[in-house]
């Protein structure tokens, strides 16, 4: 389909004429437009309320080849503010229909869907796109395509290949409150160096909810990730929060546990908070981070501004607030420096290896969810727990309640972590504090 050009006259006058806030490489031309139109390529991750307005707003801003990932099905609370969306959708795939809405509404826009999980591509799916743009709801699934694009890059004696370079932006919003990033992987801060500025997430340790349970959560949890997968009650059914007869197996179910191991009962409307885990949304809040993502997106792909240096922050809350700042490289970040983390550790005869996962997930540095730890022992790499996997996790299981120096650790030593935060295993460096271990 012939696209009127009469219709993108507005990005014409950016894109063809040059001005005192130009980026120092943007050479005024039409074959600019013809780039966005013909060549650039975008990957949107998420189809929720702010994939939905980025969705709008690339294809209005003249992108044509946009791909969209999304695992959601829509459900009947999403229509108050994703509103790509109709009644008769519910139950369909978030990105099919996003898709599909958009193909239909913009001339000559073909939106790509894919109704999967992230981490069900590879290297050389994401390599083939100019910019992606992230509009999630999960710091998981942020981090694991911060480490993707990260993994992506090439350098050639200690210097970064550009061409290997995939610029990610990044929007976030929660309530009246959101935030938008430019990420240049290998050169500005990444996702994981500014760890600490995302609110705290409740997270457990598996081997904390399978062996050792001491909050109701615990056990709501285990019923979720543990009964619910292999018992099957409504049949092959994903757990659907919104359906009382699902939440209501799992109240019932985490009573009975919590009773086991004498733990304060489980109510039914905690039952419902730890399964849906709702983030409030605002779709104004969404309108407004989704126009700056695209907006970054609009002058990274051309080069006629600058791109902003690096992170905005928006509140509506009380009147509009919005305020800009260079986010920093951390020279130890988990993720996008070569130098391995350091975990401090007091006293390695008293610290279990229970108690290194439980700090790997709750401290603000790691945040992890269930990592899975190798290290080399007596002169042979072993693992030294991993619960992902149900024959290994048995085998090493009594390796959690000894101490750092029962298993042969050392002072120094590198430990290899592999985490559903990360497509990358992640080197950690132990730093000993306290005595030394005692070596018999």
């Amino acid at each position: 389909m012939e696209i009127s050009q009469k219709r993108w006259s507005n990005l014409s006058k950016i894109l063809e004429r040059n001005g005192a806030f130009c980026h120092g490489d943007f050479t005024p031309s039409k074959d600019n437009l013809e780039f966005l139109q013909t060549t650039a390529k975008i990957l949107v991750i998420g189809a929720g309320g702010l994939g939905c307005d980025i969705l709008k707003d690339l294809g209005l801003m003249g992108f044509c080849d946009i791909h969209v990932i999304d695992m959601d099905t829509i459900e009947l609370s999403n229509l108050n503010r994703q509103f790509l969306f109709r009644r008769n959708d519910i139950g369909s795939s978030k990105a099919e229909v996003a898709a599909a809405f958009i193909n239909n509404r913009i001339p000559g826009c073909k939106v790509t869907p894919h109704f999967c999980k992230i981490q069900d591509f590879d290297q050389s799916f994401y390599r083939q796109f100019h910019i992606i743009v992230c509009g999630l709801d999960s710091i998981v699934a942020r981090r694991w395509m911060n480490g993707m694009i990260l993994s992506l890059l090439n350098y050639d004696d200690g210097q970064l290949d550009p061409s290997t370079l995939i610029p990610m932006i990044d929007g976030g919003t929660e309530g009246f409150k959101g935030n938008a990033r430019v990420i240049l992987p290998g050169m500005t801060a990444c996702i994981d160096c500014t760890l600490d500025l995302f609110p705290p997430q409740v997270t457990y340790p598996l081997c904390t909810i399978a062996n050792t349970p001491r909050l109701p959560e615990h056990c709501i949890e285990f019923v979720k990730i543990i009964q619910w997968p292999k018992e099957l009650p409504f049949g092959e059914v994903t757990l659907d929060g919104d359906d009382p007869q699902h939440v209501m197996w799992v109240y019932e179910k985490a009573q009975e546990r919590a009773r086991q191991y004498n733990i304060a009962e489980v109510s039914y409307r905690l039952v419902q908070g730890v399964i849906k885990n709702i983030i409030p949304a605002v779709a104004s809040t969404n309108a407004v981070i989704a126009a700056a993502c695209v907006t970054e997106v609009f002058k990274i792909a051309t080069q006629c501004y600058n791109p902003m240096n690096n992170y905005m922050v928006f509140s509506d809350l009380e009147g509009i607030y919005s305020y800009t700042y260079e986010a920093e490289k951390k020279d130890d970040c988990l993720a996008c420096s070569s130098i391995p983390k350091e975990v401090a550790v007091e006293d390695p005869n008293t610290m279990t290896l229970e108690d290194l996962i439980k700090y790997l997930c709750e401290n603000h540095e790691f945040q992890m969810k269930n990592p899975g730890i190798t290290g080399c022992v007596e002169g042979k790499q072993k693992t030294l727990y991993m619960s992902t996997v149900k024959s290994i996790e048995e085998k090493t299981r009594s390796n959690l309640t000894l101490s750092l120096g029962e298993l042969g650790l050392k002072d120094g030593q590198e430990l290899f972590v592999s985490d559903c935060t990360s497509p990358n295993t992640v080197t950690l460096k132990l730093k000993y504090k306290g005595n030394e271990i005692e070596m018999e």
